[in-house]
């Protein structure tokens, strides 16, 4: 069955809650016809003094103010039948768009990590917020609008040619000349490229405004300005000349129906002035032409809404579709036969993979072991891979060819929450949420008790850093000017490792952060961490990796080196190479005269 798309789509997410707004369609109808009676009411009044122009005694003020107040109760009807209809679509808009965006977390969730890699945090952001609100804006406010439209427009236009057939063409000339101008601008291939283009402008600027925020500390300590910052500065100038050339091209088309719409009675007048100079003495048509007058004004405001609701529902459509491609993305694949290995040795058997089916390999007939319990370093220059197989264990990504396993069972037997428990990692880069310290360590084992929680950081040696802060583990970070160092960070992520205590480590440069204060404490926690662990070590500082079982070198996604760090300094390669580069970068100092820097 072929997936709905626009529209129709937009009205298959609407029918979750189909009671609710059903209800609002009804209630709106409802008010709809109750906003009319104002306008019947008018006729009626206007007819009686009319009729009774010449002779102003005979007007029957009883009948007068009979419609008056029929015109006062038509119109409270009709607020308090809108207010129920809108609380019935904002009820349902609001339930819908909670589902929504829990089915967009859960399902986010259960995608690979990978497309979390490749895909920037504002662009996801901008999905989960700015377009389901426009969702929400659809459901709670335009749907019951398009009800209320439709009903009063079908009235009106009811009620004019039954009253009068010349008069009633005469506004409807200007409504379809001006919706066909305002049409023809915005439907077609041309208008979807148009917005395609602005949603694709708005997510690259969001993307580009997060890492500039990040970057932030950089740009100010290099005294810089935005325009410093390429990406962010391009991509809102490629913003601001997109939305220019966007409104130039519906500029025209809107124009021209703005301007027709606001001319009824331009065509109207001249054609009631002929028809009452054929017969002056129908007071029957003076009634109707005046009161063709009065009421057909009203038809722009419900018109307005009307062009309203389609300029913004391909805006809409574009932002559903935008949804639905995060939704149609495949969750991680879990194995129809689990397995769940009893050991913990890695494997990769002739393994391949490349990010994108036309790109280069990232990894080229790879194999290799990790054995359990031992120390294995990846080291070599950037891009060589080193990165890559450490996420594939976890199934960042699937491998085109080849298989990776843990303890004998290949990693795609393997259940996703097993495979996330067997394996934890210690990132260069540490991430911190915005909550306490406490909470920040506990992350790593949800159930965790307050001793296995302290106990943890004690390990991490943050345990004394942590009770010197005002708060000790209760504080807030940012809270106050409350902020950690690079290394302080890092210990904190090595708390929440020990604390998951998973058989399998990965460790992505844990040191990079330190001073050589911090280092020491590092070293410290990390020996408490690896103790009796797979160990797979990320490795730019050799020097932390010397007394490693095994260190693996990667060059272009290939292993060309293998062995032990007091062979490999033996052997003429890459190896010995990069083991002199370090030894004379260590050696550098800032100074005057020869070998330093």
């Amino acid at each position: 069955m072929k997936k709905k798309t626009g529209v129709s789509r937009l009205l298959e997410i609407a029918g979750e809650k189909r009671g609710l707004l059903t209800w609002s369609a009804i209630l709106s109808s409802i008010s709809a016809l109750c906003m009319l009676i104002p306008y019947l009411s008018i006729y009626f009044i206007l007819k009686e003094l009319l009729q009774n122009a010449a002779t102003p005694y005979l007007i029957d003020k009883i009948e007068v103010i009979h419609w008056g107040f029929i015109a006062l109760l038509g119109l409270l009807g009709g607020l308090i039948m809108m207010y129920a209809g809108g609380m019935c679509s904002h009820i349902a808009a609001y339930r819908i768009l909670y589902g929504l965006r829990i089915k967009l977390s859960d399902h986010i969730g259960n995608l690979s990590l990978g497309y979390l890699n490749q895909n920037s945090t504002g662009k996801i952001k901008k999905n989960l917020e700015l377009n389901v609100e426009k969702i929400e804006s659809f459901i709670a406010h335009q749907l019951p609008d398009m009800v209320n439209v439709v009903v009063t427009i079908i009235i009106m236009f009811i009620a004019m040619f039954s009253l009068n057939i010349v008069l009633a063409l005469c506004c409807l000339i200007p409504i379809v000349t001006g919706f066909f101008a305002q049409a023809s601008m915005m439907m077609g291939n041309k208008s979807k490229e148009s917005l395609k283009g602005y949603y694709d402008a708005l997510e690259r600027i969001n993307s580009s405004a997060v890492q500039y925020v990040r970057g932030m500390p950089a740009v100010k300590v290099f005294g810089q300005t935005v325009h410093s910052f390429r990406k962010f500065y391009q991509d809102m100038i490629d913003y601001r000349n997109f939305c220019i050339k966007f409104g130039e091209q519906f500029r025209t088309g809107y124009i021209l129906f703005k301007v027709l719409l606001g001319s009824f009675i331009t065509f109207i007048l001249p054609i009631g002035v002929f028809l009452l100079t054929r017969d002056p003495q129908n007071i029957a048509l003076a009634v109707t032409l005046l009161f063709f007058l009065i009421m057909v004004p009203g038809i722009a405001a419900p018109m307005y809404k009307a062009n309203n609701l389609a300029a913004t529902m391909q805006e809409i459509c574009e932002g559903t579709s935008r949804i639905d491609a995060i939704l149609n993305e495949k969750s991680v694949p879990e194995p129809e036969n689990p397995l769940i290995p009893t050991f913990y040795e890695v494997e990769f058997d002739k393994v391949s993979f490349s990010y994108k089916a036309e790109s280069n390999q990232a990894l080229s007939n790879i194999s290799l072991t990790a054995p359990q319990g031992k120390i294995t370093a990846l080291v070599g220059p950037s891009g060589s891979g080193k990165s890559t197989i450490a996420q594939l264990i976890p199934r960042f990504w699937d491998v085109q060819e080849g298989e990776i396993r843990i303890g004998g069972v290949d990693v795609c037997s393997i259940p996703t929450e097993s495979l996330m428990n067997i394996v934890s990692f210690v990132f260069q880069d540490s991430f911190l949420f915005y909550d306490t310290l406490y909470e920040n360590i506990r992350v790593g084992k949800l159930d965790a008790t307050e001793e296995e929680v302290y106990a943890a950081a004690k390990a991490a040696q943050c345990h004394e850093f942590i009770e010197r802060l005002p708060k000790g583990y209760s504080t807030l970070i940012g809270e106050g000017g409350t902020y950690l160092s690079g290394g302080e960070k890092q210990r904190i992520s090595v708390a929440r490792a020990i604390l998951k205590n998973a058989p399998i480590l990965v460790l992505d440069e844990a040191t990079a952060f330190a001073d050589p204060e911090n280092e020491y404490q590092m070293q410290l926690a990390l020996k408490e961490l690896i103790r009796d662990k797979t160990v797979i070590v990320i490795a730019h500082r050799l020097s932390s990796i010397c007394a490693a079982e095994q260190i693996l070198v990667l060059q272009k996604g290939e292993i060309i080196q293998r062995g032990t760090h007091d062979k490999l300094i033996l052997i003429e390669g890459l190896y010995q190479k990069m083991w002199q580069a370090y030894i004379t970068a260590a050696t550098w100092n800032v100074g005057k005269g020869e070998n330093v820097l």
